[in-house]
Protein backbone atom coordinates (compact mmCIF):
# COMPACT_ATOMS: atom_id res chain seq x y z
CA UNK A 1 0.00 0.00 0.00
CA UNK A 2 1.54 3.15 -1.34
CA UNK A 3 1.14 6.46 1.32
CA UNK A 4 1.66 9.81 -0.38
CA UNK A 5 1.83 13.49 1.60
CA UNK A 6 -0.45 16.11 0.43
CA UNK A 7 1.02 18.68 -2.13
CA UNK A 8 0.62 22.28 -1.73
CA UNK A 9 -1.37 23.59 -4.70
CA UNK A 10 1.64 26.00 -5.19
CA UNK A 11 3.90 22.87 -5.76
CA UNK A 12 1.11 21.22 -8.26
CA UNK A 13 1.11 24.28 -9.99
CA UNK A 14 4.70 24.27 -10.44
CA UNK A 15 4.78 20.71 -11.30
CA UNK A 16 2.77 21.40 -14.36
CA UNK A 17 4.70 24.21 -15.02
CA UNK A 18 8.10 22.03 -15.40
CA UNK A 19 6.11 19.95 -17.36
CA UNK A 20 5.11 22.36 -20.22
CA UNK A 21 8.56 22.14 -22.36
CA UNK A 22 7.80 18.20 -22.48
CA UNK A 23 4.89 18.78 -23.44
CA UNK A 24 4.89 20.93 -25.93
CA UNK A 25 8.55 19.07 -27.52
CA UNK A 26 6.78 15.79 -27.62
CA UNK A 27 3.22 16.59 -28.73
CA UNK A 28 1.86 14.64 -31.89
CA UNK A 29 4.20 11.92 -31.45
CA UNK A 30 3.79 8.91 -31.05
CA UNK A 31 5.48 6.75 -27.64
CA UNK A 32 5.50 2.79 -27.71
CA UNK A 33 5.24 1.77 -24.14
CA UNK A 34 6.16 -1.93 -23.44
CA UNK A 35 3.59 -2.66 -20.28
CA UNK A 36 4.97 -5.78 -17.63
CA UNK A 37 6.47 -6.75 -14.15
CA UNK A 38 4.71 -5.47 -11.24
CA UNK A 39 3.03 -2.43 -12.58
CA UNK A 40 1.09 -5.51 -14.57
CA UNK A 41 0.05 -7.33 -11.82
CA UNK A 42 -0.05 -5.13 -8.79
CA UNK A 43 -3.94 -3.43 -8.47
CA UNK A 44 -2.59 0.36 -7.32
CA UNK A 45 -0.10 0.39 -10.27
CA UNK A 46 -2.37 -1.10 -12.54
CA UNK A 47 -4.33 2.16 -12.45
CA UNK A 48 -1.43 4.34 -12.12
CA UNK A 49 -0.21 3.21 -15.25
CA UNK A 50 -3.51 4.11 -16.98
CA UNK A 51 -4.30 7.20 -15.48
CA UNK A 52 -0.33 7.56 -17.46
CA UNK A 53 -1.57 6.72 -20.63
CA UNK A 54 -4.69 8.23 -21.04
CA UNK A 55 -2.83 11.77 -19.54
CA UNK A 56 -0.33 11.13 -22.58
CA UNK A 57 -3.25 10.92 -24.90
CA UNK A 58 -5.40 13.96 -23.41
CA UNK A 59 -1.67 16.35 -23.87
CA UNK A 60 -1.50 15.23 -27.77
CA UNK A 61 0.71 12.46 -27.34
CA UNK A 62 0.23 9.07 -29.21
CA UNK A 63 0.80 6.20 -26.70
CA UNK A 64 1.07 2.53 -28.09
CA UNK A 65 0.74 -0.23 -25.72
CA UNK A 66 2.39 -3.83 -26.03
CA UNK A 67 1.74 -5.75 -23.16
CA UNK A 68 3.44 -8.97 -22.30
CA UNK A 69 1.81 -12.10 -19.80
CA UNK A 70 4.11 -14.37 -18.78
CA UNK A 71 3.22 -14.81 -15.40
CA UNK A 72 -0.75 -14.35 -16.14
CA UNK A 73 0.30 -17.99 -18.82
CA UNK A 74 2.32 -19.47 -15.99
CA UNK A 75 -1.08 -19.82 -13.73
CA UNK A 76 -3.03 -20.47 -16.55
CA UNK A 77 -0.74 -23.37 -17.60
CA UNK A 78 -0.74 -24.37 -13.73
CA UNK A 79 -4.38 -24.65 -13.52
CA UNK A 80 -4.25 -26.78 -16.42
CA UNK A 81 -1.64 -29.12 -15.12
CA UNK A 82 0.67 -28.03 -17.79
CA UNK A 83 4.02 -27.33 -16.78
CA UNK A 84 5.58 -24.46 -18.86
CA UNK A 85 9.11 -25.63 -20.02
CA UNK A 86 11.83 -22.85 -21.12
CA UNK A 87 15.16 -23.03 -23.12
CA UNK A 88 17.91 -20.03 -22.68
CA UNK A 89 14.82 -18.03 -21.30
CA UNK A 90 12.53 -18.94 -23.65
CA UNK A 91 8.89 -20.61 -23.29
CA UNK A 92 8.56 -23.62 -25.73
CA UNK A 93 4.95 -23.10 -27.20
CA UNK A 94 3.48 -26.08 -28.41
CA UNK A 95 -0.21 -26.52 -30.12
CA UNK A 96 -2.16 -26.76 -26.95
CA UNK A 97 0.74 -24.18 -25.13
CA UNK A 98 -0.48 -21.57 -27.83
CA UNK A 99 -3.85 -22.02 -27.24
CA UNK A 100 -3.74 -21.00 -23.63
CA UNK A 101 -0.89 -18.10 -24.70
CA UNK A 102 -3.83 -16.25 -26.86
CA UNK A 103 -6.92 -17.41 -24.50
CA UNK A 104 -4.75 -15.36 -21.84
CA UNK A 105 -3.08 -12.68 -23.75
CA UNK A 106 -5.65 -11.58 -26.61
CA UNK A 107 -8.80 -12.46 -24.09
CA UNK A 108 -7.76 -12.07 -20.23
CA UNK A 109 -5.06 -9.43 -20.16
CA UNK A 110 -5.72 -7.44 -23.37
CA UNK A 111 -9.72 -6.78 -22.15
CA UNK A 112 -8.24 -6.21 -18.06
CA UNK A 113 -5.87 -3.24 -19.91
CA UNK A 114 -8.42 -2.04 -22.48
CA UNK A 115 -10.95 -1.76 -19.22
CA UNK A 116 -8.03 -0.08 -16.80
CA UNK A 117 -7.74 2.54 -19.84
CA UNK A 118 -11.54 2.91 -19.92
CA UNK A 119 -12.04 3.15 -16.52
CA UNK A 120 -9.17 6.21 -16.80
CA UNK A 121 -11.25 7.86 -19.02
CA UNK A 122 -9.87 7.33 -22.07
CA UNK A 123 -10.43 5.07 -25.30
CA UNK A 124 -8.16 2.26 -26.03
CA UNK A 125 -8.89 -0.98 -28.81
CA UNK A 126 -7.13 -4.14 -28.13
CA UNK A 127 -5.19 -5.90 -31.02
CA UNK A 128 -3.23 -8.97 -32.08
CA UNK A 129 -0.66 -9.49 -35.11
CA UNK A 130 -3.62 -10.87 -37.21
CA UNK A 131 -6.17 -7.62 -36.69
CA UNK A 132 -5.27 -5.39 -40.06
CA UNK A 133 -2.31 -7.79 -41.14
CA UNK A 134 -0.41 -6.14 -38.19
CA UNK A 135 2.40 -8.72 -37.20
CA UNK A 136 3.63 -11.24 -39.82
CA UNK A 137 5.73 -13.95 -38.20
CA UNK A 138 7.65 -17.04 -39.39
CA UNK A 139 9.15 -19.93 -36.66
CA UNK A 140 12.04 -18.98 -34.62
CA UNK A 141 15.39 -20.69 -34.91
CA UNK A 142 17.23 -20.53 -31.76
CA UNK A 143 20.98 -21.71 -31.77
CA UNK A 144 22.11 -23.29 -28.95
CA UNK A 145 24.61 -20.96 -26.40
CA UNK A 146 27.62 -23.69 -26.13
CA UNK A 147 27.12 -24.88 -29.89
CA UNK A 148 25.80 -22.63 -32.52
CA UNK A 149 25.34 -25.78 -34.85
CA UNK A 150 22.81 -26.99 -32.51
CA UNK A 151 19.16 -25.70 -32.75
CA UNK A 152 16.71 -25.68 -30.25
CA UNK A 153 12.90 -26.38 -31.36
CA UNK A 154 10.78 -23.97 -29.36
CA UNK A 155 7.64 -24.89 -31.13
CA UNK A 156 5.34 -21.63 -31.84
CA UNK A 157 7.55 -18.95 -31.06
CA UNK A 158 7.93 -16.75 -33.57
CA UNK A 159 10.39 -14.28 -35.73
CA UNK A 160 8.65 -11.26 -36.62
CA UNK A 161 9.41 -10.67 -40.51
CA UNK A 162 7.26 -7.73 -41.03
CA UNK A 163 5.07 -5.22 -38.98
CA UNK A 164 2.43 -3.47 -41.34
CA UNK A 165 1.42 -0.24 -39.28
CA UNK A 166 -1.70 1.07 -40.50
CA UNK A 167 -4.02 -0.61 -38.37
CA UNK A 168 -2.35 1.44 -35.59
CA UNK A 169 -2.00 4.50 -36.98
CA UNK A 170 -5.74 4.40 -38.10
CA UNK A 171 -6.53 3.84 -34.32
CA UNK A 172 -4.24 6.98 -33.09
CA UNK A 173 -5.82 9.12 -36.04
CA UNK A 174 -9.31 7.90 -34.11
CA UNK A 175 -8.17 9.16 -31.01
CA UNK A 176 -7.84 5.85 -29.75
CA UNK A 177 -4.84 4.13 -27.45
CA UNK A 178 -3.58 0.50 -29.03
CA UNK A 179 -3.40 -2.14 -26.83
CA UNK A 180 -1.53 -4.54 -29.05
CA UNK A 181 -0.80 -8.44 -27.95
CA UNK A 182 2.49 -9.94 -29.14
CA UNK A 183 1.19 -12.39 -31.18
CA UNK A 184 1.94 -12.67 -34.85
CA UNK A 185 0.48 -15.23 -37.90
CA UNK A 186 2.44 -17.07 -39.93
CA UNK A 187 1.98 -17.66 -43.95
CA UNK A 188 -0.69 -20.50 -43.02
CA UNK A 189 -2.38 -18.35 -40.59
CA UNK A 190 -0.57 -20.62 -37.88
CA UNK A 191 -0.28 -18.54 -34.95
CA UNK A 192 3.01 -17.17 -33.03
CA UNK A 193 4.25 -16.87 -29.70
CA UNK A 194 6.68 -13.64 -29.70
CA UNK A 195 8.79 -11.49 -27.24
CA UNK A 196 7.07 -8.52 -25.91
CA UNK A 197 10.10 -6.29 -25.67
CA UNK A 198 10.76 -7.59 -29.27
CA UNK A 199 7.48 -6.47 -30.89
CA UNK A 200 7.55 -3.39 -28.92
CA UNK A 201 11.36 -2.26 -30.30
CA UNK A 202 10.12 -3.33 -33.47
CA UNK A 203 6.83 -1.29 -33.46
CA UNK A 204 8.87 1.98 -32.32
CA UNK A 205 11.07 1.83 -35.22
CA UNK A 206 8.20 0.84 -38.21
CA UNK A 207 5.86 3.75 -36.58
CA UNK A 208 9.16 6.37 -36.45
CA UNK A 209 8.15 6.42 -33.05
CA UNK A 210 10.11 9.51 -30.46
CA UNK A 211 10.35 7.02 -27.34
CA UNK A 212 10.39 3.32 -26.49
CA UNK A 213 9.44 2.77 -22.42
CA UNK A 214 9.88 -0.45 -21.39
CA UNK A 215 8.44 -0.98 -17.65
CA UNK A 216 10.57 -3.02 -15.95
CA UNK A 217 11.15 -4.54 -12.44
CA UNK A 218 14.45 -3.17 -12.04
CA UNK A 219 15.82 0.18 -11.44
CA UNK A 220 16.75 0.46 -14.99
CA UNK A 221 20.31 -0.81 -16.31
CA UNK A 222 23.12 -0.97 -13.53
CA UNK A 223 27.07 -1.08 -13.27
CA UNK A 224 28.86 -3.76 -12.35
CA UNK A 225 28.49 -1.93 -8.66
CA UNK A 226 24.57 -2.00 -8.77
CA UNK A 227 24.69 1.76 -9.86
CA UNK A 228 22.23 3.00 -12.02
CA UNK A 229 22.99 4.46 -15.55
CA UNK A 230 20.71 6.82 -16.02
CA UNK A 231 22.03 8.07 -19.84
CA UNK A 232 23.91 5.89 -22.22
CA UNK A 233 24.70 5.83 -25.67
CA UNK A 234 24.05 3.21 -28.24
CA UNK A 235 27.78 2.81 -28.03
CA UNK A 236 28.51 2.68 -25.00
CA UNK A 237 25.01 -0.17 -24.58
CA UNK A 238 27.55 -1.98 -27.14
CA UNK A 239 30.33 -1.75 -24.71
CA UNK A 240 28.27 -2.72 -21.43
CA UNK A 241 27.54 -5.85 -23.43
CA UNK A 242 30.90 -6.38 -24.64
CA UNK A 243 32.23 -6.77 -21.43
CA UNK A 244 29.31 -8.51 -19.90
CA UNK A 245 27.67 -5.64 -17.43
CA UNK A 246 24.40 -6.67 -19.56
CA UNK A 247 23.49 -9.98 -19.39
CA UNK A 248 20.48 -12.49 -18.28
CA UNK A 249 17.45 -11.56 -18.81
CA UNK A 250 18.23 -8.10 -19.82
CA UNK A 251 19.79 -8.88 -23.31
CA UNK A 252 16.56 -9.32 -24.68
CA UNK A 253 15.35 -6.44 -23.35
CA UNK A 254 18.39 -3.99 -24.10
CA UNK A 255 18.61 -6.09 -27.48
CA UNK A 256 15.76 -4.46 -28.72
CA UNK A 257 16.30 -1.03 -27.33
CA UNK A 258 19.57 -0.59 -28.98
CA UNK A 259 17.98 -1.58 -32.42
CA UNK A 260 15.41 0.74 -31.57
CA UNK A 261 18.09 3.46 -30.60
CA UNK A 262 20.45 2.71 -33.78
CA UNK A 263 17.28 2.82 -35.96
CA UNK A 264 15.73 6.28 -35.86
CA UNK A 265 13.20 6.19 -32.41
CA UNK A 266 14.95 9.17 -30.62
CA UNK A 267 15.25 7.60 -26.87
CA UNK A 268 14.58 4.66 -25.38
CA UNK A 269 13.80 4.61 -21.47
CA UNK A 270 14.32 1.65 -19.08
CA UNK A 271 12.63 2.20 -16.04
CA UNK A 272 11.07 1.09 -12.80
CA UNK A 273 7.48 0.16 -13.35
CA UNK A 274 7.38 -0.38 -9.08
CA UNK A 275 7.27 3.18 -8.47
CA UNK A 276 3.97 4.85 -8.84
CA UNK A 277 3.51 6.96 -12.02
CA UNK A 278 7.35 6.23 -13.26
CA UNK A 279 6.49 6.53 -16.73
CA UNK A 280 5.02 10.63 -16.74
CA UNK A 281 8.20 11.41 -14.25
CA UNK A 282 10.57 9.81 -16.61
CA UNK A 283 9.33 11.32 -19.65
CA UNK A 284 7.66 14.73 -18.50
CA UNK A 285 10.53 15.60 -15.57
CA UNK A 286 13.83 16.22 -15.42
CA UNK A 287 14.19 13.64 -12.90
CA UNK A 288 15.37 10.09 -14.09
CA UNK A 289 13.60 7.30 -12.64
CA UNK A 290 15.59 4.79 -15.18
CA UNK A 291 17.97 4.38 -18.02
CA UNK A 292 17.99 6.61 -21.21
CA UNK A 293 19.54 5.30 -24.29
CA UNK A 294 20.15 8.05 -26.59
CA UNK A 295 20.07 7.27 -30.06
CA UNK A 296 23.13 9.25 -30.70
Amino acid sequence: MTTSTPISPRDKAEILAQALPYIRRFHGKTMVIKYGGNAMTDPELQADFAEDVVLLKLVGINPVVVHGGGPQIEQALNRLGKKGEFVQGMRVTDAETMEVVEWVLAGEVQQDIVGLIHQAGGKAVGLTGRDGGLIRARKLKMADLQDPRKEHDLGQVGDIVAIDPAVVQALQEDRFIPVVSPIGFGENNESYNINADVVAAKLAIVLGAEKLVLLTNTPGVLDKSGKLLTDLSAREIDELFADGTISGGMLPKIGGALDAAKSGVNAVHIIDGRVPHAMLLEILTDQAYGTMIRSH
